[in-house]
């Protein structure tokens, strides 16, 4: 089953659109209506596998345990193994269990062993069974065991871990899998799923049930989310000694595009901190509607996450919280800042994905990880929706790839198997499916660090998708600028209309003012022409160039630029002959230029 649920007779009595108080980290007193569709199937049908799809937010650790409890209460099960992709996840899973009445151990190990009686199930990971699936197996073989594979695309992380999930748990009674994210675009089916043919023949997941964004979007049950885009110019030098400059954006090579994201986010160079200062700005705005809203960067290592945090300091007087692993002490600071009101915490991978801090409302992607499934995981810590109105905002680079899985958040995805060799002719199927993974590494490689050095670079606010639509303003904004905060000043709490007009009417208002800007300016530099045609006399143009030539010098002693490619660099960029014999007119514009320079510079 696809889709959402339009029965009225499924529809939940008590729930409200968000999740109850005490339900954030598990089970609900009321199941939402696609979790009692779902659960109406799976009982119907009585699957030995079930295969359930539903976006992050949307409530699959509930559905998960009602089912659970169900099969625990018929007696069809009588022990559960709960399979999650790292500890914290493990924990999070005790947790949500133990208030839906049903004992888990989650410091069980394969090698332990007994458990306690108290207990009616075991939480492990995926690397666990890795390491000991006979043991698991013989788990699975003693009991009448419901195994619960949490974000199952995991089980096709490598070979081993898939050979591991297989036999340790083929043998299990029941078998439901669970997944929010789209599935992986490599060749390794995942245990216990089913794969059927598409229109062109190529292996496809089937899900026996999907609940995707847009309907929990529909139904309220997620939030909206605003990404806010940055772009700017990026130079950096190769290891050949050849410097180059970019603008984070354009059409590039796939090569210089990561090259351009590494460099704008180097935490020495200016797009970061600019953009770090940005969100801020737009969570103190979020604060204001959602007072104990809190924000999360993503980063691409411990190194850049230090740093990352060294600059929210300075930006907010307060030290972010910090998680740099998979650790024991790493899942106490998660849930301290979850159960807190700490307005940031940085962290390198493990809060992307499965990990539930309701809170979090603003989000900074500064990873060079940008697969569509790391992507929609990230996001997928920012949707979980407390009450009507709340919105997520996520700043990313203005990198294309990126834009496009903004743009394509509604897309339900699956996992597809590659390409099929029809006959032994199509001696090309090898090469296209070695391409195709290829193109599917859309993180800049680790090598790149060694083989160029950023050199500097600045952040530009580029747009606002939202809804599938574009949002921003004509030209270049700066950081800091009114135009910026038309976007970053937007209500806290706001219904998806009222955001999607918001913005339309932001954009519609700023074009006005713009184009009324540059009338007046046009009129103004009309009579500039006029004064200066009348004094443009022979004393006149020997001050504009003494002033021109005294503003060469200071910028001289200020970069170190030659005065005449400084003199080079403003007749290309203002046009005109040489300053001897330039005109009034093209004195003063190059006057006006080497002020901007000296004013970006200080900024």
């Amino acid at each position: 089953m696809t889709g959402r649920p339009d029965d009225a007779a499924l529809q939940p009595t008590a729930l409200t659109p968000a999740w109850p108080e005490r339900a954030a980290w598990g089970t609900a007193p009321s199941l939402r209506a696609w979790q009692t569709a779902a659960m109406k199937q799976y009982f119907e049908t009585q699957p030995r596998d079930f295969l359930a799809v539903a976006t992050p937010g949307a409530g699959k650790t509930t559905f998960a345990l009602s089912v659970a409890a169900e099969l625990l209460g018929r007696r069809i099960v009588d022990r559960i193994i709960v399979v999650a992709p790292t500890e914290h996840l493990k924990l999070q899973w005790a947790e949500a269990a133990e208030r839906a009445g049903i004992p888990i151990d989650p410091t069980y190990s394969a090698g332990k062993g007994k458990t306690s009686a108290d207990f009616v199930g075991v939480a492990v990971t995926y690397a666990g069974v890795a390491v000991n699936p006979l043991a698991m197996r013989i788990r699975a073989e003693r009991f009448k065991t419901l195994v619960i594979l949490d974000e199952v695309h995991h089980a096709g992380d490598a070979l081993s871990w898939g050979e591991g999930v297989r036999e340790a748990f083929e043998p299990a009674a029941r078998r439901l899998c669970l997944t929010g994210t789209p599935f992986r675009s490599d060749v390794n089916p995942i245990p216990f799923v089913t794969y059927q043919p598409g229109h062109d023949g190529i292996p496809r997941s089937a899900a026996d049930f999907t609940y995707g964004y847009a309907h929990a979007l529909a139904d309220h049950v997620v939030r909206p989310v605003l990404f806010m885009a940055y772009s700017g110019d990026m130079s950096w030098r190769t290891s050949a000694g050849d410097e180059i400059s970019a603008r984070l954006g354009e059409p590039l090579t796939k090569d210089l595009t990561n090259q351009a994201l590494r460099t704008a986010l180097d935490p020495q160079g200016s797009w970061i901190p600019s953009v770090l200062a940005a969100a801020d700005s737009r969570l103190t705005e979020v604060r204001r509607h959602v007072p104990d809203a809190g924000g999360l960067v993503i980063a691409t290592d411990q190194e850049s996450a230090r740093a990352y945090a060294k600059t929210l300091k300075q930006i907010t007087g307060e030290l972010p919280t910090i998680v740099l692993s998979d650790e024991k002490l790493a899942s106490k600071r998660i849930s301290a800042f979850s159960a807190g009101e700490q307005r940031w915490m940085v962290a390198v991978r493990m809060v992307s994905e499965g990990v539930d801090v309701p809170r979090l409302s603003v989000g900074v992607y500064a990873t060079t990880t940008s697969t569509p499934l790391f992507f929609a995981q990230a996001v997928g810590r920012f949707v979980r929706s407390r009450s009507r109105g709340e919105t997520a905002s996520v700043f990313l680079p203005s990198v294309p790839g990126l834009l496009g899985f903004a743009s394509e958040m509604e897309v339900e995805r699956d996992h597809v198997l590659g390409k099929r060799v029809r006959d032994e002719d199509d001696i090309f199927a090898a090469e296209d499916r070695l391409l195709e993974q290829a193109n599917q590494g859309e993180s800049a490689s680790d090598e790149l660090g060694q083989s160029f050095e950023a050199l500097g670079s600045e952040a530009r606010f580029d747009r606002v998708l939202f809804d599938g639509g574009e949002f921003g303003h004509a030209g270049e904004v700066h950081v800091g600028s009114e135009e910026e905060m038309d976007f970053l000043g937007i209500p806290g709490l706001l219904e998806p209309d009222q955001m999607r007009e918001l913005l339309q009417q932001r954009q519609h208002d700023r074009a006005r003012k713009q184009q009324s800007a540059m009338s007046a300016r046009a009129d103004e530099a009309k009579v500039a022409v006029d004064e200066v045609a009348e004094v443009a006399t022979h004393e006149q143009l020997a001050v504009l160039r003494r002033e021109l030539n005294g503003l060469v010098a200071a910028w001289y002693h200020r970069t170190g630029t030659p005065h005449g490619m400084t003199h080079a660099k403003l007749r290309k960029e203002c046009g005109g002959p040489a300053a001897a014999v330039a005109n009034a007119q093209q004195l003063a514009t190059r006057i006006d230029r080497v002020r901007e320079w000296a004013i970006k510079k200080t900024s």
